[in-house]
């Protein structure tokens, strides 16, 4: 008997700490879980630019992709426009120091929206590879010490603003939205080989009156998505959701077999979805349309498992985060912050976040840790509000030297890693 009671404990021991070892890190743009939220607690809620500043590393141009961290390492993407670079870089969270800087050069044109540099994806990891995608330049994968694995040619990306959607890892499976423009589609593939498992096509639009604010109601202006697809749990089966124009839809991961889709979205679509006891949440851009889905069904579940429509919300370019049965976003301008119920749609409280600088427009995705929210603003602060439900509470606004920001914050370790357009910033208590 105390031989089988010292196996056990020896065996809980193991899986806590292999659930610690991973609860650590920050994989992919929205963390381990696919939802923006991290399981840390002591996370420091206020900073200047001197206190609580770990470090700060100088990146040799903007951008706009968000860090990951695996480990001891955080990883971004960086472009050298100049020479035409498509870079991943590596860096030691505990000093901020470069480990090493891989990638390949495009020099050919390659279109993007003219206030955001190239690299706008973010990098994925699984702490034996890391895979980062550079649009035209192709998908790239390395081992952790930056030795190639390989590398795949996924075709010319030719979109009038670029591409921005991330890859993520589920499995043995790295999915990538290849988008938007011409053979748009959803990719699976071998995350150790780069070899494709499947492929879904974006879907054909319905031509009519838009829904959203672009361009008023008339048929034309952009129609795309720059939605990075998420996994979701929907009973006992794992779902990968993608907001594409008009719709959402939900595939088998492992297959590609489309499991449902729902219409009602409007033809622009900025955010990735947001999900939580079993319902998701995708919304459009532009003064478009959000929409919230109970998972878990077959086919076109529009009429049945629509839990709620609101047409011409606020603009919404960054993610929100699911707390519980509410949906937090702040919304593309003025710094304003909302909350949700999340099956009815029900706007719980509304207010502007209180900033030192004039812009308080937002991009970037929000993160919670603890009971806290933290959503960078492009004024170069990050705004720390309360997850409460019942009532607006901002906890402090935090400067990173006035630096365009428009990445959002990757939480590991104790510490908060924050890329500017000058900088990688380590936030954590003590200096």
């Amino acid at each position: 008997m105390k031989t089988l009671r010292t196996f056990r404990l020896a065996v809980a021991c193991l899986l806590a700490a292999g659930s610690a070892s991973l609860a650590d890190n920050w994989p992919m743009w929205r963390g381990p879980n696919h939802d923006g939220v991290s399981p840390e607690k002591d996370i420091p809620t206020h900073w200047t630019s001197t206190e609580n500043v770990r470090w700060k590393t100088p990146l040799p141009e903007g951008g706009d992709s968000s860090p990951i961290v695996w480990g001891g390492k955080v990883f971004i993407t960086q472009s050298i426009e100049a020479e035409g670079g498509r870079n991943l870089m590596s860096f030691d969270t505990r000093t901020g120091k470069l480990l090493w800087k891989q990638g390949t050069t495009w020099k050919q044109s390659e279109q993007r929206y003219g206030k955001n540099p190239y690299c706008a994806a973010s990098p994925a990891t699984d702490g034996e590879r890391v895979i980062a995608f550079f649009g035209s330049a192709g998908l790239f994968c390395w081992d952790m010490d930056g030795r190639e694995l390989w590398r795949r040619d996924l075709g010319r990306h030719h979109y009038e603003w670029g591409y921005a959607s991330s890859p993520i890892l589920h499995g043995d499976l790295c999915v990538l939205y290849f988008g938007p423009g011409d053979k748009a589609a959803l990719l699976a593939l071998d995350k150790k080989t780069g070899k494709t498992v499947w492929q879904a096509d974006e879907p054909a639009i319905t031509r009519g009156p838009r829904t959203d604010g672009f361009r008023g109601s008339e048929n034309r202006g952009m129609v795309c998505t720059y939605s990075t697809p998420i996994i979701m749990k929907a009973g006992a089966r794992d779902e990968l959701v993608m907001p594409w124009p008009q719709q959402a839809r939900a595939y088998d991961p492992k297959s590609g077999r489309e499991l449902w889709r729902c219409e009602g979205l409007n033809e622009l679509v900025y955010c990735s979805p947001v999900a939580g006891d079993g319902v998701v949440v995708a919304m459009g851009g532009f003064f478009g349309t959000t929409i919230a889905v109970r998972g878990g069904g077959s086919g076109d579940v529009t009429a049945a498992n629509r839990l709620w429509q609101t047409v011409r919300t606020k603009n919404r370019l960054g993610t929100g985060i699911v707390r519980g049965q509410h949906v937090y976003v702040l919304n593309t301008e003025l710094g304003l912050a909302e909350c949700l119920e999340l099956t009815t749609g029900k706007v719980a409280w509304s207010e502007n976040i209180q900033a030192k600088s004039a812009k308080r427009d937002s991009w970037s995705s929000m993160v919670l840790a603890g009971d806290h929210l933290y959503s960078p603003t492009q004024g170069g602060e990050v705004v720390v509000l309360r997850a409460d439900p019942k009532k607006f509470e901002q906890v402090a606004i935090n400067p990173l030297d006035n630096e365009l920001i428009n990445s959002s914050p990757a939480v590991s370790h104790g510490r908060i890693f924050i890329r500017t357009h000058k900088n990688l910033w380590c936030i954590g208590a003590g200096n």
